[in-house]
């Protein structure tokens, strides 16, 4: 056990699930749409939907969604932040199903890209990705995640990983999902 287990994250906020997580649940959208965020749609389950107001749920993960940190102190004013920045933000109670009760559903647009992603806190400021553009993954974000979405094809992951290990990259863990067969794919090294 760390002493991170013991005292949780470094952060701003009440709550490190409720905030922290959401946060990096914010944070994972941002850096996968790879552009100024211009948009969000964000769907809250459960627990974000019902407490998620007092714990700072709504402020976290827009904070996230413009690319703060959970110990940012610009969390605290995220909406204003979002307001100055031009981004345009909505916040809908969703029933998601058998999943965690503190997940998030984001639909982010910028100019050009649109990205989903669907993911859970869990306690402790410790996130868990669990949908990208509609396909399963199953990632924290701790470490380096990269997130290729693909045709299925036969060789597809093989070139994937080559190309990662001709750039000097070890792969700890690789998942990897598929709508059907020859559709769409999505393979996440880590």
């Amino acid at each position: 056990m760390s002493l991170l287990d013991m005292i949780g994250p470094v952060m701003i906020g009440p709550s490190s699930s409720h905030t922290a997580g959401a946060c990096r649940l914010g944070l994972v959208a941002h850096f996968l749409l790879g552009e100024t965020p211009a948009s969000a749609h964000i769907g809250l389950h459960a627990s974000f939907a019902k407490t998620g107001r007092g714990h700072g749920t709504h402020l976290a993960l827009i904070a996230g969604i413009l690319g703060y940190a959970p110990h940012d102190p610009r969390l605290a004013r995220a909406f204003g932040e979002a307001e100055a920045a031009g981004l345009k933000f909505e916040f809908e109670d969703v029933d998601l199903g058998d999943v965690h009760p503190n997940t998030a559903h984001i639909v982010l647009r910028g100019k050009t890209q649109e990205v989903t992603v669907q993911g859970s806190s869990t306690g402790g400021g410790v996130i868990l990705v669990t949908q990208v553009q509609g396909l399963g993954v199953n990632f924290s974000g701790a470490s380096p995640t990269l997130v290729v979405r693909y045709a299925d094809a036969v060789g597809m992951i093989a070139r994937v990983t080559n190309v990662i290990a001709a750039a000097g990259v070890n792969i700890a863990t690789l998942t990897c999902t598929r709508a059907a067969r020859g559709g769409q794919a999505s393979t996440s090294p880590r």
